[in-house]
Parts: C-alpha cells; structure tokens; sequence
C-alpha cells in the first residue's frame, strides 16, 4: 500500500456531449477566474459592498474562496490525469462555484441593491445585476451536473439483465 497518491487517466466518459459540456463550462470558469484575477484588488473590495447574508469578515474571504474553486474545478473538468480524491474534490469544487455565484446573484436580485456589476468577470465588465444573472447562475449549475455526471470518477454502476 502506497502512502503517496497515485495520479490516474479519467474513466471512459458517458457521453462525448459530456466532455463537450464540461470543456464548455471549463472555459467559462477560466474566463471567470483571469478576470477576477486581473482586477483582484478591485474585485477583493467589491464583494463585501454587496451587503450579503455573511459575516463582514467571510464576505472578505468570500473572493479568494470563489477564484480557487474556479481554479481547482479545471483538472476534473478537463479530464487531467490527478487522483481519485483530488478528481472527486474538483468536481466537488465545480458545484461550489455554481452554488455560491446562485447564492450571490439570487441575493443581488432579491435585494435590489445598487451593485454596480455581479462580479462574474470582476469588476472588469459591469454586468448588471437581475434574474437573468440567476439564471446564467442556474445555467453553471446544469453544466456542472451534466459533467458530474458524465465524466463520473467512481466506478459505473452495471446493468443487471
């Protein structure tokens, strides 16, 4: 028994629509990612004008939670050979980016706060805050199921006959 991970090539996918999905919702977490990054400074700032339901000091560490998942959601989206517990934390972390930006973006709608952009990429783009922003939000959400389940890193379940 190895103590030290051992990386591995990712099962044989569902579906090759799967793989097209989660490449998809891959490249729209690296423009989320650069982009946040680029105006970080601004971006660290932003989010705690946003007056969400969070302790003062969470809503400040709410941005750098937010980049990391975005980051680490990437090796299980795009199939890289890592481990079985680290493929697992990365599509994990691909549902906590599409829950946390629904989070935000249902918060910014319900409480018609004068934001001046929802944050999707930083504060770069001022992108206005409304329903269609939770549904863009409900949106990562599907593309984050539909690549759960289809790039599946446990063992496919047999069809009995």
């Amino acid at each position: 028994m190895s103590v030290i991970a051992q990386a591995d090539f990712p099962r044989e996918p569902k579906t090759k629509d799967s793989v097209k999905i989660s490449f998809f919702y891959a490249v729209i977490l690296v423009a989320f990612a650069v982009t946040q990054l680029f105006t970080f400074e601004e971006f660290l700032e932003y989010i705690p004008t946003l007056n969400l339901p969070i302790d003062h000091t969470a809503s400040y560490a709410l941005a750098p939670i937010l980049i990391v998942a975005e980051v680490f959601a990437l090796p299980f989206l795009l199939r890289m050979r890592i481990s079985i517990a680290f493929r697992y934390f990365s599509m994990f972390l691909g549902w906590v980016v599409a829950g946390l930006w629904l989070f935000i973006t249902v918060w910014l709608a319900v409480s018609s706060s004068q934001a001046e952009t929802v944050g999707f990429l930083g504060t770069l783009v001022s992108i206005m805050p409304g329903w269609w922003a939770v549904f863009i939000s409900l949106a990562l959400g599907i593309l984050a199921a539909w690549s759960s389940w289809g790039l599946w890193p446990g063992k496919n379940a047999k069809k009995k006959k």
